[in-house]
């Protein structure tokens, strides 16, 4: 009878103590969603700050020093001029560019171009739904006054706008707190869980965090020779826009099989282009497909195998699930943590679950005599 009862796994407590956890569960989603225009900054900065904190532990190594003001600093200032500079040398290009397009849609309007059967039909099709007078004609006086009750004024568009920039100066000064504070954030965090949890709890979240890390770090490389390969390839193929479309790429790989939805921009690009007579359509589109390919082809047979040798315990369509369910459930915060807290989850599973109890559960003394 000791033993029959010592096997029952679904006590009256348990029970409630699932309830109660499934009821806090509900409740802790439900204000993280009411609050996350507020919470967005900190999740965003932590997030960011959990990247960067790789970078501040070599700044410190590099200017032998003990403290992490001047490293986080360094870190968050180095960080801030590579984006500062991508975006120096890739917005005149952009720029140029886009007028170019600009100057193609003008001549092809002005009738300078003749266009194929296939063009023009679009053409009026496009004329048709997006005419400029209906356009005017919806944004009429009738229609003004509707526009302003609804509150699209002016007034609230600059509220808005100076909101958004709050919102990044905020972001930045969590992310320099939380890389300043680093230690002693993961130590409080550790606090917080009960004594009794807090061997096992903190294995699994070391478990998880190191997979995080691994896919980050790997995933990251990977994207980034994704995004040479497409610069490279775009270019040597006679898209427009070559290297901003192959960095976006290379951003996009970041999340599995999301870089192709570059296909439908990359052919627009060309559709484009071949309006001016540069280049005809389907040869330019599929010299850009068979850039996707093979840069695909050396990312995933090549590259990725090199790199990624240990697997993060999470399929690239288990990543797809992971980020549209988190994200359903607490909108771009969920996506933020969405990587993390599956990697939890899966860890928790894989040792406590799918692999039975920890070690020093699985015999004890009480149980050995219990048995007898």
């Amino acid at each position: 009878m000791a033993a029959s009862s010592s096997t029952q796994y679904w006590t009256v407590d348990r029970i409630m103590r699932l309830i109660i956890a499934v009821a806090l569960t509900a409740v802790l989603v439900s204000l993280v969603r009411y609050l996350s225009d507020v919470l967005l900054p900190f999740f965003v900065g932590c997030f960011v700050a959990f990247l960067l904190q790789p970078a501040v532990d070599f700044n410190r190594r590099l200017l032998h020093t003990k403290g992490r003001i001047i490293p986080s600093i360094i870190t968050l200032v180095d960080a801030t001029a590579i984006i500062v500079l991508a975006c120096y040398l890739v917005l005149p290009s952009v720029t140029r560019e886009m007028n170019f397009f600009g100057t193609i849609l003008h001549d092809v309007s002005s009738g300078k171009h003749t266009l194929p059967p296939f063009y023009r039909s679009v053409l009026e099709l496009t004329d048709h739904y997006f005419n400029p007078e209906n356009l005017r004609e919806l944004l009429g006086t009738s229609h003004i006054y509707d526009l302003l009750s609804q509150g699209s004024s002016i007034l609230e568009g600059s509220v808005e706008v100076l909101m958004g920039v709050l919102g990044g100066i905020l972001t930045l000064i969590y992310i320099l707190f939380v890389l300043i504070d680093y230690p002693s954030i993961t130590r409080g965090f550790k606090l917080i869980i009960p004594a009794q949890f807090r061997p096992a709890a903190m294995v699994v979240i070391h478990e998880a965090c190191d997979n995080v890390n691994r896919y980050f770090r790997g995933q990251g490389f990977v994207a980034l020779c994704a995004a040479i390969l497409y610069c490279i390839g775009f270019t040597i193929a006679g898209l427009p826009l070559a290297i901003p479309m192959g960095l976006l790429v290379g951003v996009l790989y970041l999340i599995p099989y999301v870089q192709y939805v570059t296909l439908l921009p990359v052919a627009a690009i060309c559709m484009v282009y071949s309006l001016g007579g540069y280049a005809a359509f389907l040869p330019l589109l599929g010299k850009c497909c068979l850039v996707y390919v093979v840069s695909q082809s050396v990312c995933d047979y090549i590259i990725t195998p090199h790199v990624m040798k240990k697997e993060m315990g999470m399929n690239p369509a288990l990543i797809l699930l992971s980020l549209s369910v988190w994200g359903a459930l607490l909108g771009i915060i969920g996506m933020i943590i969405a990587l993390p807290a599956t990697a939890l989850i899966i860890t928790y599973y894989k040792r406590y679950i799918s692999e039975g109890l920890p070690r020093h559960a699985q015999q004890t003394p009480s149980d050995s005599t219990s048995a007898d």
